[in-house]
């Protein structure tokens, strides 16, 4: 399986519904959403996507999911970019409850991938694909919502 990682930086895109989100997932278990995506080429439906905060503290994994659509072009702000769906399995709120940290995603094999893409959707290296799976589900056993994973 592949994987890639989605930046998300909320000075630039706020995330004004992500409360109602969080409860949406839990309690239909179904959270869908669209993502710009670097590596068009590349991604399937099926692969793993992991979202990342970008751009304030604190920065790290905070969601997760499985690509959902084939790439498609969609049109904003006078630019053409591919877009794909995320059909998301796990969203935690950066400010209100702990998510997997920068501090963890550099330590080890972990550090050789970049963390802080310039480009949403950009590859995980294959090499990392199982390890930072099981980093993130080792992450989310601890956690008070997901912990029965």
């Amino acid at each position: 399986m592949k994987a890639y990682l989605f930046g998300w930086n909320p000075l630039k895109f706020a995330w004004a519904d992500m409360d109602d989100d969080i409860k949406k997932l839990k309690t239909s278990g179904n959270l869908v959403d669209n993502w710009s995506v670097a590596s068009h080429k590349t991604i399937q439906i099926g692969d793993r996507a992991y979202i990342v905060r970008l751009g304030v503290e604190p920065k790290g994994i905070f969601a997760s999911g499985v690509i959902s659509s084939e790439p498609y072009v969609a049109f904003r702000k006078g630019r053409h970019y591919h877009r794909i769906e995320i059909s998301i399995d796990t969203l935690l709120n950066p400010d209100k409850e702990p998510i997997l940290t920068m501090d963890i995603l550099k330590m080890g094999n972990l550090a050789m991938q970049t963390w802080s893409p310039q480009a949403s959707g950009i590859s995980i290296r294959p090499e990392l694909v199982d390890e930072i799976e099981g980093v993130w589900l080792n992450f989310l056993s601890g956690h008070p919502y997901y912990g029965n994973l």
